[in-house]
């Protein structure tokens, strides 16, 4: 089972809920080795002082800001931890906001609140009173040593901590040149409007991320099966690239797109000819170089055959 991050309460006005922060992700990525080609040994890295190229131990290093090109200060543990907030082990509220008002781009990581034993109508009370409200918590919260603004909500039948990006950690969209202005300012009409809502309408459906995978992992952890299973074996597998649009022109007829999106959607084609076009292909391609060498070998014996009366 899974262990704590920490233990302590979710705090709101005067009512304080006994909690568990838990991870609320799953690290799935493949994690890889480096080694040295000659011999298939692991490479380690080692921590060098950058002059005279010896290895400095875990305990004569220090961590320091660069605040200016080769300048250095130096902060000490006491000093970090000095900065660090007091409140290690609570979830305070401070205000509540509406859930719709948050940008998507604010959040960033989950967790899982778990309440503890005898804490579940606190937990309970909070829950259902933020998921009828259609409000979240606004909340700072200490992971070791480093304070976080968060959002407490409700999903299900669990209490999700999300961690919050701080506003300076966003890049402002007025910094890149954006198309602005009305439909008009860019020739859209009305018919490519409507035909864009048709569109977006027939490939609608519900939101269902079990239906989603992440397809390069898989692949990667196939051929790593592959590998494993011919004991090292370097076989590549080539696999033809995609075919490209041309993009040579930014002219784009947006009524032909859109309409041949709509008529994809529309009809489906039938899986028997692409079943049986490749073995016919195949069929012929082997006909065409079965001729080609019968060919090769009379012309073959006719050469040696004029050589025969020549000599």
């Amino acid at each position: 089972m899974a262990r704590p991050i920490w233990t302590g309460t979710l705090s709101f006005g005067l009512l304080n809920v006994p909690v568990s922060l838990m991870s609320g992700e799953r690290k799935v990525d493949l994690q890889f080795r480096m080694l040295d080609s000659r011999d298939r040994k692991p490479i380690r890295f080692e921590r060098v002082n950058a002059d005279t190229g010896e290895e400095v131990p875990w305990k004569d290093i220090v961590k320091a800001y660069e605040y200016d090109k080769g300048s250095y200060v130096v902060l000490e543990e006491e000093d970090i931890r000095s900065a660090a907030p007091e409140s290690h082990e609570a979830v305070e509220v401070e205000t509540f906001v509406d859930a719709a008002s948050i940008d998507p781009r604010f959040y960033e990581k989950p967790y899982l609140l778990v309440p503890a034993k005898k804490a579940e109508k606190g937990y309970v009370l909070l829950r259902e009173t933020l998921r009828r409200t259609g409000k979240v918590g606004i909340a700072r919260v200490v992971v070791r040593t480093r304070e976080y603004l968060c959002a407490v909500m409700p999903h299900g039948d669990a209490l999700v901590l999300m961690i919050l990006r701080y506003p300076q950690e966003l890049v402002d969209p007025e910094d890149y040149k954006l198309p602005t202005g009305s439909l008009a300012d860019y020739r859209i009409n009305s018919k490519e409007t409507a035909m864009a809502e048709q569109l977006i309408a027939s490939m609608s459906g519900d939101w269902q991320p079990e239906e989603y995978h992440d397809e390069f992992r898989e692949r990667l952890h196939t051929l790593l099966k592959k590998r494993i299973k011919a004991k090292g074996g370097t076989t590549r597998v080539e696999e033809e690239p995609a075919p490209r649009e041309d993009d040579a022109t930014n002219v784009v007829d947006f009524m032909s797109l859109l309409q041949k999106s709509l008529d994809a959607k529309k009809r489906t084609p039938p899986k028997k000819t692409a079943v049986t076009a490749a073995p016919k292909k195949a069929a012929a391609k082997k006909a065409a170089v079965k001729k080609a060498a019968a060919k090769k070998a009379t012309t073959k014996t006719a050469t040696r055959s004029t050589s025969r009366k020549a000599g």
